[in-house]
């Protein structure tokens, strides 16, 4: 049973690192964007905030204890 709960602990660590990596590449895009056009099209905006809301449910839904920390950063950018 040991195993399992460690094999579980991993997966959160690793859902939660991917959806950090996630919402930082999509500002990373956004800044890429606004850097070579001037402002990022609202279309892709709208596009962006969606997937980050999608990133935050799958970590809140796996990792409720550690989803503040992204939703935090995120809303702060």
């Amino acid at each position: 049973m040991e195993k399992q709960d460690d094999l579980k602990e991993i997966l959160r660590d690793l859902i939660w690192l991917n959806g950090l990596i996630a919402t930082e590449l999509i500002q990373l895009v956004e800044n890429s964007s606004a850097s070579l056009r001037g402002a990022v099209p609202d279309k892709c905006l709208q596009q962006h905030s969606k997937l980050r809301q999608d990133t935050i449910k799958i970590v809140n839904k796996h990792c409720p204890d550690k989803a503040a920390s992204i939703e935090d950063h995120v809303i702060g950018h």
